[in-house]
């Protein structure tokens, strides 16, 4: 029987339908920039009806649904997701998906999903423990432990939001200091925004509006980066440092072997981009010479829609 995962990112609505191990239908949507969850919902329910048409199937073919919803996912609810309108006050995004769609619905964290996905099907197959971290609109992470996912009391995983600068610069959460304020897409373009409004000299905003994009998205950021664009070269640099130390102190404490490395941001920059990351985290790990490794995601923009539909199937 078909299973549907849906990955809510703050940028896309990605859902993707599994059957058995193959996926056969996808969507991808536009998350909303307004409004209140009931049309985030309306969104997410148009997104899972294109999937199934694109697998040739229908809801009455499903009977359970995942997601990965920003935030900290407890028992189907879900409250402080700051990148998806009027999802930071708690409430029961199951139960308004169950009523929408009138399927039984499991809600994890996007990037616990996403872990689940790298772990069984992608770059993490084969390890026991891996830490999986996506860097996109925001910085999110997944723990995978024992070869479970990890979610603790619902927090568990907030990579983001691991403090690397004591009184640093302002996250999207409001505190200081966090991974997410400098590796994240929104933090950068704040900054972007910041930097040109001091005078200083960019094409960030020039290739956004040849592109037709409203925002600076992770293409535009890579388009200026190639044209020799200094400013995001220095974003670029705080975000490696950022995540090098937040990795660091995330295999300090856990001792994981793998990190996943994916993401809109981290796709988009690639290759170099890991290599960096992985460099600037090496100098900063308690055990030497160091055991880990930063690998890229296997499963793209698919991570967290075809975990989130593997942790669906454990309702079954």
């Amino acid at each position: 029987m078909p299973t549907v995962g849906v990955d809510l990112g703050g940028t896309n609505i990605t859902t993707v339908v599994l059957d058995g191990d193959e996926v056969v239908g996808r969507s991808k949507l536009k998350t909303p920039t307004g409004g209140d969850r009931t049309g985030v919902a309306d969104v997410i329910a148009a997104a899972v009806h294109d999937a199934l048409d694109d697998a040739g199937a229908t809801r009455d073919d499903c009977d359970v649904l995942g997601i990965g919803s920003p935030g900290v996912v407890i028992d189907g609810t879900v409250g402080g997701a700051s990148n998806v309108p009027d999802f930071q006050e708690r409430f029961s995004l199951a139960d308004l998906l169950e009523a929408e769609l009138g399927l039984r619905t499991r809600v994890s964290n996007d990037v616990t999903a996403a872990a689940v996905g790298e772990h069984r099907r992608g770059a993490g197959r084969g390890h026991e423990a891996l830490l999986c971290v996506f860097v996109g609109t925001g910085v999110g992470g997944g723990l995978v432990l024992d070869g479970a996912p990890y979610e603790g009391r619902g927090g568990a995983g907030e990579f983001g939001h691991l403090i690397v600068r004591q009184g640093g610069a302002v996250c999207p959460c409001g505190r200081r200091g966090c991974v997410e304020a400098y590796a994240g897409r929104r933090a950068m373009t704040r900054a972007a925004e910041r930097a040109r409004a001091a005078g200083r000299e960019t094409i960030i905003f020039d290739v956004m509006e040849e592109k037709g994009r409203p925002t600076p998205t992770s293409s535009v950021l890579a388009e200026a980066f190639a044209r020799g664009d200094t400013l995001v070269a220095d974003l670029l640099d705080d975000a490696v440092a950022a995540l090098g130390a937040g990795i660091a102190s995330a295999v300090n404490l856990l001792d994981v072997d793998l990190v996943v490395l994916g993401g809109g941001v981290a796709d988009r920059f690639g290759d170099d981009f890991r290599v960096r990351v992985e460099a600037a985290a090496r100098p900063l790990l308690f055990l030497q010479p160091p055991r880990v490794r930063v690998v890229p995601a296997e499963l793209g923009h698919d991570a967290g829609a075809v975990g989130a539909a593997l942790l669906a199937r454990d309702l079954t």
